[in-house]
This record gives structure tokens, sequence and C-alpha cells, in this order.
């Protein structure tokens, strides 16, 4: 089980020395892909120019450019609610970047007030994210919302 409080702090402390986004972003989806298990993607898409764009990532190659509404991410970000989808084959207008991907949460990130971009974590099995997952993953993106300077 993964241990959300270690991350969150270890979060923080990375953020100390620089809270530029970018490199934030970078070390966040490391620290995630290194500490959860059974992931094949951990990454961050930016709104940028009316829809999300790739940001800091781990894994494989990856869509760069998601339109607001279509997919998980896309679909999360315009709601400005998490999703956690349990079966991605099975969710409408499902954008599948990497087909080896099953299961999927996006958890959107907020500054004044407005979504920014989206925390995208996906895996090969079904069903990998619980609630605990959600409730842990929404506590960290909290943390990285006020130790990042956007």
């Amino acid at each position: 089980m993964t241990d959300y409080e270690l991350m969150t702090e270890q979060l923080k402390s990375l953020a100390e020395d620089e809270p530029y986004f970018i490199p934030v972003l970078s070390n966040a989806s490391a620290l995630i892909f290194e500490n959860m298990e059974k992931l094949n993607w951990a990454g961050f898409y930016l709104m940028n120019k009316g829809s999300l764009l790739l940001g800091p990532f781990q894994g494989k190659t990856a869509c760069i450019r998601i339109p607001l509404g279509k997919g998980v991410c896309g679909t999360a970000a315009g709601n400005d609610e998490t999703l956690v989808v349990k079966d991605v084959h099975q969710f409408p207008g499902h954008i599948a970047c990497d087909s080896a991907s099953n299961s999927e949460i996006v958890v959107p990130i907020h500054n004044a007030g407005e979504v920014i971009g989206v925390l995208d974590l996906d895996s090969t099995e079904f069903d990998r994210f619980s609630d605990a997952d959600k409730e842990g993953l929404e506590k960290f993106v909290k943390t990285l919302e006020s130790v990042t300077q956007w």
C-alpha cells in the first residue's frame, strides 16, 4: 500500500529549494512512479490554449494535446472532478495514448480557483485505483498546489 503521507512530505522537501512548477512536477511524477505499484504512466497535463498540453511525466510516450471534455483527462479537467476509471475501454470517448493502459485516475490541479491541469496515472491492470488512492492523490495534489510557483 502506498504511503501518501510520506510521499507528500517528500514533495514538500523537494519543492523547498525550487518551487517553479516544471522541476516540481518533474520530481512529483518520478516520486509517484517510484512509490506506487503497477503503474505504466504517471504525469501531468497542463492547460494551454484551451486544452491540456503534455507536461512532465514518467512512462512511455504520451498524447501531446487533449481537448477538454475528451478522454478521461479532458473530462476530469472540464468537469473539475477526480475520475477513477476501472476499465478505460468502457469510458466514452477514451483516448488510447497507450493501448496497454486498462485503468486510470485523474485529479484536477487548481491555481487561483481555476483548473490549470491534471495529474494522470495509468495502469495495465483493470480496477487498479482504490478509494484510498483517490483520497491520497487528492491530498498530494492539494500539497502540490500549495508548494508550487505557477
